[in-house]
């Protein structure tokens, strides 16, 4: 099995929310980066949640306006996240798990990058990133 780490194929910088910022705003920036969700921070830069098009979607059927909520208010505050050394194997189990697309990579306590499915995927296919046994 492969030996790297999230840190080695994590997608930086990490496209994110912060708790007080308008659903709206965030539907919009999903929207223009063809993103189906990202992680939402507070001051700190730590990870409270994540927002996806579900929490969206649901937010919207649920009779709200995505002007007057924010972030914070509609976002999954349940998230998993792993540290920058967590091998690419675990993460992938992680993600396949608990049928997650993304994982938010942490360290100390702070964001510092989003590992996807893809980002996983490509590891594998790329030449640089193969090893032999």
């Amino acid at each position: 099995m492969q030996k790297l780490k999230a840190r080695d194929i994590m997608t930086r910088p990490v496209v994110s929310a912060r708790e007080n910022a308008s659903a709206r705003d965030v539907a919009m920036q999903l929207l223009c980066g063809l993103y189906s969700g990202m992680p939402v921070t507070n001051q700190k830069g730590e990870v409270t949640g994540v927002i996806t098009e579900h929490d969206l979607l649901k937010a919207v059927k649920g009779g709200k306006e995505l002007v007057r909520v924010t972030a914070g208010d509609i976002m999954t505050r349940d998230v998993i996240t792993v540290s920058a050394d967590t091998p690419i194997d675990k993460v992938a189990e992680i993600l396949m798990d608990k049928n997650i697309i993304r994982v938010p990579v942490t360290q100390d306590g702070k964001l510092t990058g989003v590992v996807s499915r893809c980002d996983i995927l490509r590891s594998y296919m790329e030449p640089e990133f193969i090893t032999h046994l």
